[in-house]
């Protein structure tokens, strides 16, 4: 019963933490073990707009990004977080959820764009 609550308050924790760095669909996360290290986007599935290009993708690239890291390639982790902060700063291509009209595909190729 402990356990249960541990990982339901955690998960509201969470949840509410995401909120002041901009909500859920830009909320990396990480679960470092000993021998095993698993990294994911916090959010769900959004089925809601499952095949619909409305999808904002920042929440798996800063879970990659953190992957990146854990695995010493932080040279890699840089410019796609760079790209990505440039983007989102930028304003003109985000996704809805960020306060932009653009598409999935538009925000990512825009993020691309950016590589140095």
């Amino acid at each position: 019963m402990c356990l249960f609550f541990l990982i339901f308050y955690g998960d509201i924790i969470s949840d509410l933490c995401a909120g002041l760095i901009g909500g859920l669909g830009i909320t990396p996360s990480a679960n470092i073990g000993k021998d095993i290290a698993v990294f994911e986007a916090v959010h769900g599935t959004a089925p809601d707009i499952a095949g619909q290009n409305k999808a904002n993708p920042t929440a798996l690239l800063f879970s990659g990004i953190m992957m990146l890291r854990h695995i010493g390639l932080s040279d890699y982790a840089e410019k796609i977080e760079n790209a990505t902060l440039e983007v989102i700063a930028e304003k003109k291509d985000v996704t809805a959820d960020l306060g932009g009209t653009a598409t999935t595909t538009v925000y990512t190729d825009a993020i691309i764009s950016r590589f140095k």
